[in-house]
């Protein structure tokens, strides 16, 4: 779906946070192509919610850095006709949780422009924002709505989780043609990464194997892939080599980095901060069983966010998502 390639990395490394890089790409690509724009709540005088557009206002001006009003549908509906019209805009929601009010541009428009126009029209659009629990928010503001978007043809999903990976699909999501709905989170913006100085892109549609192990593949995605590092070394202590697979694309899949991880270890842990009905993972579970069935040695387990709204109180909120803990058992079980 993407026609961007990754490109080989030559310049020098530099530690910079998930929030610069996410800086950086926007800003490159602006350079780049002068049919770029921002826009969304707070994202120019105020540098953005969490300061990922800091300096763009003063560096475009406020054409192409559009501070929105607080109206999801209303500036999501001006993103989708301005792509429709050739331009390429970024859409910034403060958090994916309001990007149910624009769930209807997103799906019922931007998602089928392309076939409802016979092809005549495209949508080079990329939504952006934070999805996910952070600390404390509440109910309306810690929910995973991945599957919501991965669930519907003609929109691809993204949700990485290093700065590396960040910047570089930000790039191949503001260059390709399809609309692109793209995960980060609240409580990684500041965490640090290796980031090359020169251009680069990551391929839409291309997991990652970020540990190598030979026991058990841990499958996941955005911020778990760090909880899910910290289970594997854990896990090592033990003597369970696990294998981590960073999904970094929910649609297209990379179905076979996945399938060969799990024919390759022969036992499987999804991670997810989601709702384990109906939910991304649990269609991945199922996608693996159908496909390789006879190189499963032991039942897949999928490690949910448990069922229940997210409850304000910081002791409850750590029981329902995903936790070391649970993973850690969920390994020992399928490994027994």
């Amino acid at each position: 779906m993407s026609n961007a390639m990754e490109k080989p990395v030559e310049s020098a490394m530099r530690e910079i946070q998930i929030r610069d890089a996410l800086q950086e790409a926007m800003t490159e690509e602006m350079l780049r192509d002068e049919r770029v724009f921002l826009v969304g709540e707070e994202v120019g005088g105020y540098n953005g919610a969490y300061k990922c557009s800091k300096g763009m206002l003063d560096q475009f001006g406020p054409k192409r850095v559009i501070d929105a009003p607080i109206a999801e549908n209303g500036f999501a509906a001006i993103g989708i006709g301005a792509a429709m019209a050739g331009l390429r805009p970024i859409v910034e929601f403060m958090t994916f949780n309001f990007s149910l009010c624009a769930i209807d541009q997103i799906i019922n428009t931007a998602a089928k422009s392309r076939l409802m126009s016979a092809g005549q029209i495209s949508c080079p659009i990329v939504f952006r924002g934070a999805g996910g629990a952070a600390f404390q928010l509440g109910a309306q503001h810690a929910n995973s709505f991945e599957h919501f978007y991965a669930y519907t043809p003609g929109l691809i999903v993204v949700a990485p989780a290093t700065p590396y990976d960040m910047k570089g699909l930000l790039k191949s999501s503001i260059r390709d043609d399809n609309p692109v709905v793209f995960f980060e989170s609240e409580l990684t913006y500041g965490k640090r990464g290796p980031v090359p100085e020169g251009e680069y892109i990551v391929p839409i549609g291309k997991a990652d194997i970020k540990r190598e192990g030979s026991d058990v593949t841990l499958i996941t995605w955005s911020k778990n892939v760090f909880l899910t590092l910290d289970v594997a070394e854990a896990l090592a202590q033990e003597g369970i080599s696990a294998e981590v697979v960073d999904l970094r694309t929910l649609r297209p899949l990379d179905r076979e980095a996945v399938l060969t991880s799990v024919a390759k270890t022969h036992r499987c842990v999804i991670v997810q901060e989601q709702h384990e009905v109906a939910s991304y993972g649990s269609w991945l579970s199922h996608m693996i069983g159908t496909e390789i069935f006879d190189e499963l040695d032991a039942p897949i387990k999928v490690v949910s966010t448990l069922e229940a709204p997210m409850p304000y109180s910081k002791a409850l909120e750590v029981v329902l998502l995903p936790s070391k803990e649970r993973i850690m058992q969920s390994v020992r079980e399928v490994c027994a």
